[in-house]
């Protein structure tokens, strides 16, 4: 019975780590620039970039 104790004491430590992570990710801005990922392959190449 003790190890239910231990594994959820690990679970519940594990998702305060993931929520920190989470929050940290989201004020450094992580996320600001959602539009521009998604149309990225629909911009022109510089001439540079096509040294093929």
């Amino acid at each position: 019975m003790s190890i239910i104790y231990f594994l959820i004491g690990c679970s519940v430590v594990l998702a305060l780590a993931f929520l920190s992570a989470f929050f940290w990710a989201q004020r450094s801005g992580q996320n600001d620039d959602l539009y521009t990922p998604s149309v990225r392959i629909l911009l022109d190449e510089d001439a540079e970039d096509r040294k093929e």
